[in-house]
């Protein structure tokens, strides 16, 4: 059998998560960074987020965040844009729910901005029922 050469397995990994309870202090948005809305996962660690200022981009999740801070559709964040490319971005920090709150509160993200809700896709807003009604047959004749 191979000796073993790392400090532990999967289940090491796993046990580092004791940072995410304590309060963190509130970061705002600064030049070259906008507030955004996640609106679907792409995979490869790449979302597609509507920006505050109106833009849809492709952002890219940074290494320290990817498979330690889960994003999901509907959860707001904070993308560094790119100078040479205007429909890419990158993410920087994921809001929890109480701070998206707050950011609300002190009129960073604008008043129409839904939070704690996952993004209806467009077509199904406006759309008809998944509701299908059956006539009653015998089923014996079946």
């Amino acid at each position: 059998m191979p000796k073993n050469k790392g400090k532990g397995g999967k289940n090491r990994k796993r046990g580092k998560n004791e940072a995410d309870d304590e309060k963190r202090e509130l970061v705002f948005k600064e030049d070259g960074q906008e507030y955004a809305q996640v609106l679907r996962m792409l995979g490869n660690g790449r979302c597609e987020a509507m920006c505050i200022d109106g833009t849809k981009r492709l952002c890219h999740i940074r290494g320290k965040m990817h498979k330690k801070v889960w994003i999901a559709a509907g959860d707001i964040i904070l993308v560094g844009l790119r100078d040479y490319q205007d429909d890419k971005a990158d993410v920087i920090l994921k809001y929890m729910p109480d701070e998206a709150r707050l950011l609300k509160a002190y009129g960073e993200l604008p008043e129409n901005t839904r939070l704690n809700e996952g993004i209806v896709a467009e077509e199904e807003e406006g759309g008809v029922d998944d509701y299908v009604e059956f006539e009653d047959e015998d089923i014996d004749k079946i």
